[in-house]
């Protein structure tokens, strides 16, 4: 972990486990079947996953595998995110928290293309993982406990229509119809192509 990574993770200390699951179980309530929340959240549990994933991989080969699904998921959701639900958010009012979300998504990117650097069976490797993790969960927390919330209480019922509608889309833009989490568990190592070919 780098200097700045170290000093970062110092002064934003984590959440409580218990504060996460409370923001979950709330925003889990408040979703219905089909939204743009429900999908959400449902990214959210598969991300997790994947970082399990990744660290329960022993051997580099495994490891690199379950690596490339979790920057499958993580960047299908966070595309989804920065396209539909971060301008939805602004539009409602919420402009500080979308800049923020767009920030913190940024963030995240460069950090997974700084582990790609890393040899992964290292120390450094997991670190780097963990730091990652950290940010992601810090950032989950948010939209699960507030972010998300204003936006289902400020959109109309047409425009929670419609995000779900576009969320769907770009997820599967990304990811293909039959989404991340059929590519994790499949065993895929990679971005499924031809379903981004036919979904443009």
């Amino acid at each position: 972990m780098s200097i700045i990574d170290k000093v970062v993770a110092a002064v934003t200390p984590p959440e409580s486990d218990e504060a996460r699951l409370q923001a979950r179980a709330t925003a889990r309530s408040a979703a219905r079947p089909g939204s743009w929340l429900e999908l959400a959240l449902d990214h959210h549990l598969e991300i997790e996953a994947a970082f399990a994933a990744v660290k329960g991989a022993t051997a580099a080969p495994d490891r690199i595998a379950a690596q490339k699904k979790l920057a499958l998921v993580l960047t299908g959701h966070s595309i989804a995110e920065e396209s539909v639900l971060y301008p939805a958010l602004a539009l409602s009012g919420e402009k500080v928290h979308a800049e923020k979300a767009y920030l913190e998504q940024s963030a995240a990117k460069i950090q997974m293309a700084a582990l790609d650097q890393l040899d992964p069976t290292s120390q450094d490797y997991l670190d780097k993982l963990a730091h990652i993790e950290g940010a992601v969960a810090h950032h989950v927390y948010e939209e699960e406990n507030t972010w998300f919330l204003e936006l289902l209480e400020k959109a109309s019922a047409s425009t929670q229509s419609k995000l779900a509608l576009r969320y769907r889309e770009e997820f599967n833009r990304y990811c293909g119809q039959s989404g991340a989490s059929s590519a994790i568990s499949a065993g895929a190592s990679s971005l499924p192509m031809a379903s981004v070919v036919s979904s443009i």
